[in-house]
């Protein structure tokens, strides 16, 4: 990897530059201006180390930023990660924000704490959101047959009317399932036949039938999206998931690497599910399933006690957010599969608007676009325009609808509050690692030189040392408890004890038997859960 070796006064400054030529483009950072403040952050003399990965079939480089001190890889870890979504671009831009803060303002942390920051795991699909034609892509550059009729992307979104953006077409027909919204045409919703309302309209991506199945935009010139392609509950046979799970070299690279660090204790994603702002619940039907289905009964209480905090330090309350995994995601995989403490939130909810008799509007659609007029966005929108179409001869064909990117990403003039709330979240979460202690030592003398050695080890922190799920797993080391003694020079007590966790504010009591004089050292802990050492004299 070529790096680039700045001193950190200007890698700071350079950090700060770029910052500010993005704000005062009013846009989210180009992938080169992402790279070049990475760079910056990892400047000659910063406690960040960026590693690229990999790269992606596009040639993009996955990042990792590392960032700590000491012996990084022996003390509690949290993993930073964005752009699992190509189409979330605030994802991206939160998760370099608070690398730079972390850096910049609150090195202090980096005692206690290692921080991996990967901050944008789908580059190929992100660039789409500066490409001269955009839309939400979730696909990365891989070449691949999508609705599995022996060609490949033949049958992806059009431009039909030449705006740069592809929106929705609405086709007028008495067989469509689509009326418009009653008080706002502009967004259309299905007909509610229980009701006995008729259907004006079928409802379509933005292009056109090539292969002539039927169909429209069901082959779409991008690849395998990355947060549809991991191993729980991957979704086999859909579109965009690829043949099997992790096929790709980018997921590859980011497990192969999380599987290595055993420090790790808790992974925070900025990505569209949500246990944050409101906690995931446990269900105990679920859980006597084969394949576990929900979150386990302690975890369950530990994310509600972390989501607490989320919405004591983010301002903004989640409106309409209900999205709690899809199938395949990062945010499940990193529970389910890897043991771990894990937390998502989108960083940004549209926020809920009232209609004139000051009831909410229902309809996400329909709040977006009375959020954005009244903070004055015009730009959101694009008119339901006709167009000429060859698949519907003799009918009425008309683009048009919200802009792509805008309902999940903020304008960017109000991204630096939500980074500066993200990151105090994620510095709280830190603080709460699990932090092993020894406490109430106490020595006696038994005689014929023996003496009896008895100390609690604590976890003085709200976190135990293992999630419920994380005693499960194989990925996330037991706590052990080792002695200086010989074996032969220990009458009772174990030379190597394994502990399963510790809890929440709770202690195990240790004992041991020894012969001899001197001293001896007791030595606790796991990466993950931190160290504690005892110095004892006999």
């Amino acid at each position: 990897m070529k790096k680039i070796y700045l001193s950190l006064v200007a890698g700071i400054g350079l950090l700060c530059t770029h910052t500010a030529t993005t704000m005062a483009q009013g846009e989210y950072p180009t992938l080169s201006q992402v790279n070049q403040r990475l760079q910056a952050i990892s400047g000659s003399g910063s406690p960040a180390k960026l590693t690229s990965l990999t790269k992606t079939e596009g040639g993009k480089d996955i990042w990792v930023l590392k960032v700590g001190k000491g012996d990084m890889d022996n003390k509690p870890g949290i993993a930073v990660v964005g752009g699992v979504e190509g189409f979330h671009v605030l994802s991206v831009e939160l998760a370099l924000q608070f690398a730079e803060k972390l850096v910049r303002e609150h090195a202090d942390k980096l005692e206690q704490t290692t921080f991996y920051v990967f901050p944008n795991m789908s580059p190929d699909a992100y660039e789409q959101y500066h490409a001269s034609l955009k839309y939400e892509r979730r696909g990365n550059a891989v070449k691949v047959d999508h609705d599995r009729d022996g060609q490949v992307s033949e049958d992806g979104y059009e431009d039909l009317n030449k705006d740069g953006f592809i929106t929705m077409m609405r086709v007028e027909s008495p067989m469509g399932d689509y009326i418009t919204l009653e008080n706002d045409d502009r967004v259309l919703i299905k007909s509610d036949r229980s009701k006995g309302q008729r259907g004006s309209y079928m409802l379509l991506p933005e292009s056109r039938d090539k292969d002539k199945d039927g169909k429209f935009g069901e082959d779409l010139a991008e690849g395998i999206a990355f947060n549809k392609s991991l191993t729980y509950k991957f979704p086999i046979f859909e579109p965009l998931a690829g043949d099997f799970a992790v096929s790709q070299v980018e997921s590859r690279a980011l497990l192969d690497y999380l599987f290595e660090q055993w420090n790790i204790f808790s992974i925070v994603t900025f990505s569209p599910a949500n246990n944050l702002s409101t906690p995931l619940k446990h269900n105990a039907g679920d859980a006597r399933k084969r394949v576990l289905t929900t979150i386990l009964n302690k975890d369950a209480a530990i994310n509600s006690m972390v989501s607490g905090i989320y919405n004591e330090t983010v301002s903004q309350k989640a409106h309409n957010q209900n999205n709690q995994g899809t199938d395949g995601d990062f945010f499940q995989w990193a529970y389910f599969h890897f043991g771990r403490l894990s937390f998502s939130t989108p960083g940004w909810w549209i926020p809920e608007v009232k209609d004139a008799d000051g009831k909410a509007i229902s309809n996400p659609q329909a709040n977006f676009l009375a959020w954005a007029e009244q903070e004055g966005i015009n730009d959101v929108f694009v008119p339901w325009t006709v167009v000429d179409h060859p698949d519907f001869p003799g009918q009425k064909v008309e683009v048009g609808g919200i802009k792509p990117f805008v309902m999940h990403n903020p304008p960017f003039s109000k991204v630096a509050e939500i980074a500066d709330e993200h990151t105090s979240f994620i510095l709280k979460l830190a603080d709460l690692q699990p932090k092993l202690e020894f406490h109430n030592v106490k020595t006696e003398k038994l005689g014929n030189g023996l003496t009896r050695i008895t100390a609690d080890l604590f976890n003085n922190s709200p976190l135990p040392t293992h999630a419920e799920l994380g005693e499960r797993s194989r990925w996330l080391r037991k706590i052990r408890i080792d002695i200086s003694k010989d074996k032969k020079d220990l009458v009772a007590g174990e030379k190597i004890q394994l502990i399963k966790s510790v809890g929440a504010f709770e202690k195990t009591t240790l004992s041991w038997v020894v012969k001899g004089s001197g001293s001896v050292e007791i030595k606790a802990g796991a990466a993950h859960a931190g160290f504690a050492t005892l110095n004892v004299k006999l």
